[in-house]
């Protein structure tokens, strides 16, 4: 049976989510610097490695250091690599940390059936899915505020990423500074007081002015961002979230928003914003923007020429829209 202070020696870390990603490797590392405090990080990628290379590194020190070994990029794997590590568990070194990052795809089979394989083995385990949705981005939010020691309201969760964006990076940094900085109850107050100026030139500042039908506005807000290098990929995310928020909670109806909370998947309050902005819209106009958004994810990602140009024909494209009848 393993001792209370013996690291894990075999580690599956799956997902694309690069921050949560690196939370795992260094939490593989700490744990290994329990029992060990002179255990020292290799990284390699699995499509350098050799079968012989791999089997040098994991194989027992002369001096019994503790060594962590992070295997990057194993939906590349190979079966002669795959093997070698499915060869090595059956009797891992002493002192070695194996931990291994997937995305969870692969094209081969031997890169496809690797996690299965190293879950049987008995490997602890850590998610790392791309976190996108708008909810989860409120519940990392929320769980990084919890972790600092804080309580965060739904009002400041959204306040909170409307000043300082969708990186997660950027989002747990501000999670921790604010909880530090206050009594530990962030507010929306404490939020504007120290992200002053943020809010109004982020990607979902032009987002609402478009979906409001406010041009001038919109553009404004769009050409303040663009200044200020907010980058290209959060404005048309922020727009799109913002159109399918709408669209959601138009094609329900004016029920009440706590009803409408649990089926929708969505804050009260976020619900009640919505059946506002949704007043202005009809579903043809509606259709129109969610073809516009559609489009923009991918002008913004290298299809368009012109990036900023791209993120100004949706926002006047999505006011257009708005004003159809």
């Amino acid at each position: 049976m393993r001792s209370v202070s013996a690291p894990e020696s075999l580690h599956l870390v799956v997902g694309e989510e690069e921050l949560l990603v690196e939370r795992a490797v260094r939490a593989a590392l700490e744990a290994a610097r329990t029992a060990d405090p002179t255990a020292d990080l290799t990284r390699v990628q699995v499509s350098d490695l050799t079968p012989p290379e791999l089997a040098e590194l994991v194989s027992p020190s002369l001096f019994a250091e503790g060594r962590v070994i992070v295997l990057q990029n194993a939906q590349d794997i190979s079966k002669e690599i795959a093997d070698t590590v499915l060869s090595y568990l059956k009797a891992p070194a002493d002192g070695v940390t194996l931990v291994v990052l997937h995305t969870g795809g692969g094209r081969s089979k031997a890169a496809k059936d690797l996690p299965g394989q190293l879950k049987k083995a008995g490997a602890a385990v850590t998610e790392c899915a791309k976190i996108t949705k708008p909810a989860e981005r409120e519940s990392f939010v929320r769980n990084e505020v919890r972790q600092a020691g804080g309580k965060i309201d739904p009002e400041a969760v959204a306040t909170l990423i409307d000043a300082v964006g969708t990186n997660l990076r950027e989002l747990a940094a501000a999670a921790s500074q604010l909880v530090s900085d206050t009594d530990g109850k962030v507010t929306v107050e404490e939020i504007r007081r120290y992200h002053q100026g943020k809010a109004e030139v982020t990607g979902f500042a032009v987002a609402e002015k478009a979906v409001t039908g406010d041009r001038a506005g919109a553009m404004e807000s769009l050409r303040w961002a663009m200044q200020l290098g907010v980058p290209h990929v959060l404005v048309a995310d922020a727009l799109a979230d913002a159109v399918r928020t709408v669209a959601r909670v138009s094609a329900v109806g004016r029920a009440d928003p706590f009803s409408l909370a649990g089926p929708l998947g969505m804050p009260p309050w976020k619900i009640k914003k919505a059946q506002a902005q949704a007043r202005g819209w009809d579903q043809t106009g509606l259709a129109d923007a969610m073809h516009v958004v559609a489009g923009l994810n991918a002008d913004v990602k290298g299809v368009a020429a012109d990036a900023d140009y791209a993120l100004e024909r949706a926002v006047l494209r999505i006011v257009a829209a708005h004003g159809r009848r």
